[in-house]
């Protein structure tokens, strides 16, 4: 197959896989999007999802969040590690919203990019899931399969990015990168396969033999 044409077979099994696809972190709004996609850095997303209803108990808004103590806080968001890092980004974005920004989350990505703990993959995410706005957010995970799959040979995950927003219309990517995760997820993932076992490597590369080397992200 040809890259393109790779690129045609797999969203068209996605989309037969996973024709709904639920956001996977708990939140009501744009904000609590937010912090939940933060607290997600190097954390499951059931992790998340099992610590954030005691977190905006406490607070979930930027008003009542940026009175919050940061050891409060650090020990509510323990369980999803690197807490001391991401509580103190919490408090400090909450304060920034609220003194900025009136208390909203901007739907631009240059702004988000620049609040303290969200990175270009976080602030994706939020422009994607909470505005609707065309992103595609590449985690570890997506940039893996994409290699594994022939869409990409970026050696990081920006460059898988720019790659796989090329191969698909620019309506399917907020869908679409949650397809990708959802998959890995329960096919194709870090143990699971090693791009020779699941379905969707095994039909595009029926004849390979060997793991695929992933470069790193």
């Amino acid at each position: 197959m040809l890259k393109k044409e790779r690129a045609s077979y797999v969203m068209e099994e996605l989309e037969r896989l996973y024709p709904e696809t639920p956001i996977p972190l708990d939140h009501t709004d744009a904000y609590t999007l937010l912090i939940a996609v933060l607290l997600s850095a190097q954390c499951t997303d059931e992790r998340v999802n099992k610590i954030t209803p005691a977190l905006f108990a406490r607070a979930n808004n930027p008003f009542d969040m940026a009175q919050v103590p940061v050891d409060e806080i650090e020990a509510i968001v323990k369980p999803c590690g690197l807490a001391p890092r991401k509580a103190k980004a919490i408090q400090r974005l909450s304060e920034i919203l609220r003194d900025d920004h009136a208390g909203e989350v901007p739907a631009d990505m240059a702004i988000l990019e620049t609040l303290p703990g969200v990175g270009h993959k976080t602030a994706s995410v939020v422009m994607a899931q909470a505005f609707g706005v065309p992103a595609f957010p590449v985690d570890t995970h997506i940039h893996r399969l994409a290699q594994r799959w022939g869409l990409t040979k970026g050696k990081n995950v920006s460059q898988t990015e720019e790659d796989l927003k090329k191969l698909f219309p620019k309506e399917s990517w907020n869908k679409l990168h949650l397809q990708i995760i959802f998959y890995g997820r329960e096919y194709c993932s870090a143990r699971g396969c090693d791009g020779t076992k699941c379905p969707m490597c095994t039909t595009l590369y029926p004849n390979r033999k060997n793991p695929v080397k992933i470069n790193k992200a």
